[in-house]
Formats: C-alpha cells, structure tokens, sequence
C-alpha cells in the first residue's frame, strides 16, 4: 500500500479517479490502484468516454455488434458505458459493502444535451440507473438551474446522484437543498431516506480563468478559496437543526467532492490541489497523472478548516483586483455544459463512424 495515499485515506478523505478506458480495465491497472493507492470509487464523463473511444480500438468489435442490431447512437453509448462501468463498479463492490453503501461508488452521466430539460434528464436518469443495475452507481446531473429539480426528484424516486459541474457556494447550496428536499420528501411519504448523493465542485477551472488576468501573488488562490468557502457551507448545513432531523430518521449527508483538481499551470506544483483540499468526510476525485504524482511525492498539510480558514479574505481580494466571481461562476458553469456537449457530440460522431468501417483487432 502506496504510503501517501493511505496517509490521506486514514485521513478520512477518499480518493476517486476521474477516468476509466477498457484498457484500464483489461489490464489490471483499475485493481492495482484499488488495492496499491487506496483508490475507492471512479467518476467519468463525456470527455472522458470520447477520448476512450478516439484513442482506442478497444471498442470498435462492439460497437459494431451494438449498431447491427439496431440500436441509436446514443442508446449505443449508453450500452458501452454501462458495460465498462459495470465491471468497475463490481471491482468496488468489496469497498461499499464494507463501509455500510458509503463508498465504493462509479458514475455514469446523462446527456449533457438535456441540461436545461428538467423532465428528459429524471426519466433518462431513472432509466440509466435501472440498466446499470449496480446499487453502486451514481446518476451524473449537472446542478444547472433546470438540472436543481431534476436532482430533487431523483433523489426521492431513489436514484442516487452526484451533482456535477458546480462551482460557487450558491451552486452547491442549491444542490444541497435539492438532495434536502427530496430526502423529505422520501421521509413524508414513508420511504427509506438513506439515499447516496455527493456534490461536485470544480476547482482548477477557476484559476484557468483568472490567472492571465490576476497580478502573480493571486496566481492559482482562487478555485481553494472558493472550495474553503464551500466547505464552510457544507460544515454549517450538517450542523443545522434541519440537518440533525433528518439524520436522526437515518438520512446521510450529502458529501462534498472536489472535482477538476489536476494542476492546469505547469508552474504550480502537480499535486496542489490533493495537498490543499486534503479533509475527512471529502471525496478527491483526481486524473490518473494526479494520483500517480501524489503517490509518488504528495504530503498532507493541516485539513480544511470547517470556518472556511479566511477564504473570504482572499475572495474579497479578487473582487478588489475586478474578478466578479458570481458572474464568473455562472459563465463557468455555462462553459462546462457546452464543452461536455461539444464532446457528447464529438463522442457519438466518432461511434457513428466507427459503426459504418469494419472493426479492427482491440488495442493493447
């Protein structure tokens, strides 16, 4: 066992990987970096589901088997993802049996076409969670404004979701009542409330951002500061009356899961974000590069402060310095659904393509 993984796994933090190919999967690698680098869950996107797919023969037999029989594009990919998330979740089957359905998680997302359709995103998410048939996988919807009700009504159908592409603290609030609400709803109706949902917040793209803007001293500050405040809201909602009600009927909190947290400036230190937002009862989900970086020379400084550890201090400094960062917020979320749509469509034209040449021989 990878000693500086296990240190932030003792911790209480839980490190995810943001990726998954078929080759990871028929190689072993997924298992050793179970049973090496503590390693307890895996997320995925369009992004990384169309760069799979483009750089690998891997999947080429299959989608050619999957189109001959008739099926759509979309529902073509769905079938692909769900096989390989399938085989992962079942590898991490051991993992939340034994932490009680806490962890041990994967995640598969919805059409990031449907962002701002509220009624297509819960019945495609409904459906996909009932073809996985895995109690282990996550449902991906993106906490945009028609995304918030979508979530509420999938967590009281008993759906569980992760919240993804939220950036701000009113983003991840949002989020938060949403799963609240639907949690209620579950009590009021006499259903189980014990319904698994994490948030998650996006870090690096923040400092992407505003670093060609920002004197050096701001350089790379902003997305730790703004996750500092969100973990303060966090601390502050499951400290809450409301809180301690539901938790008594058997409710589980919502986790905070800190997203995008490979280093984009190659003068920043590579495993920055693992090191700064290192804190119990959080989820990291991070690129293979990131945790292969981390393992080899990462360390563990004091956790995140539940007050937010003067995050509003070094926010306040970026208003100073003209970085309206609601404003910011909104148009990074707006960025995230455009650029997971541009790889949505990049993802099924490449299947569409695939599917009308003949199949080649899997790749290494």
């Amino acid at each position: 066992m990878n000693a500086n993984t296990k240190k932030l796994h003792d911790l209480g933090q839980r490190l995810w990987l943001d990726n998954i190919t078929r080759q990871m999967l028929a190689s072993g690698a997924l298992v050793r970096y179970i049973d090496e680098l503590s390693v307890t869950g895996l997320t995925s996107n369009p992004t990384i589901f169309e760069q799979a797919i483009r750089g690998s023969t891997s999947y080429d037999e299959e989608i050619q088997k999957l189109a001959a029989s008739g099926l759509a594009t979309e529902d073509l990919f769905f079938e692909l993802a769900v096989q390989d998330l399938t085989r992962a979740a079942d590898l991490f089957r051991p993992i939340h049996q034994e932490s009680g359905g806490v962890d041990g998680w994967v995640s598969l997302e919805v059409s990031p076409l449907l962002a701002n359709d509220t009624g297509s995103t819960t019945r495609l998410a409904e459906q996909l969670h009932a073809l996985a048939g895995r109690t282990n996988l996550f449902i991906k919807i993106p906490g945009t404004p028609a995304g918030i009700p979508a979530i509420e009504e999938s967590i009281y159908k008993g759906v569980p979701i992760n919240v993804t592409l939220l950036f701000s603290r009113e983003h991840y609030l949002a989020a938060a009542e949403a799963y609240l609400r639907g949690i209620e709803r579950r009590l009021a109706a006499g259903l189980d409330p014990g319904i698994e949902s994490v948030a998650s917040i996006f870090i690096s793209r923040w400092d992407v951002a505003v670093n060609g803007v920002v004197a050096p001293p701001l350089r790379n500050r902003l997305g730790i500061a703004v996750a500092k405040g969100i973990y303060k809201a966090h601390c502050d909602l499951i400290a809450s009356e409301r809180w301690r009600r539901l938790a008594a009927a058997g409710a589980r909190p919502q986790r905070v899961l800190w997203a995008s947290t490979g280093t984009k400036d190659p003068a920043a230190p590579d495993t920055m974000y693992v090191e700064a937002l290192a804190v119990a009862g959080t989820i990291n989900t991070v690129p293979e590069k990131t945790l292969l970086a981390f393992a080899d020379h990462g360390q563990i400084g004091a956790p995140l402060p539940a007050d937010g550890g003067g995050a509003e201090t070094v926010l306040e400094e970026f208003q100073r310095a003209g970085v309206d960062t609601q404003a910011l917020a909104a148009r990074l979320q707006a960025n995230g659904v455009e650029s997971f749509a541009e790889s949505w469509r990049a993802l099924l034209a490449r299947i569409k393509e695939k599917s009308l040449r003949p199949a080649t021989a899997p790749s290494a």
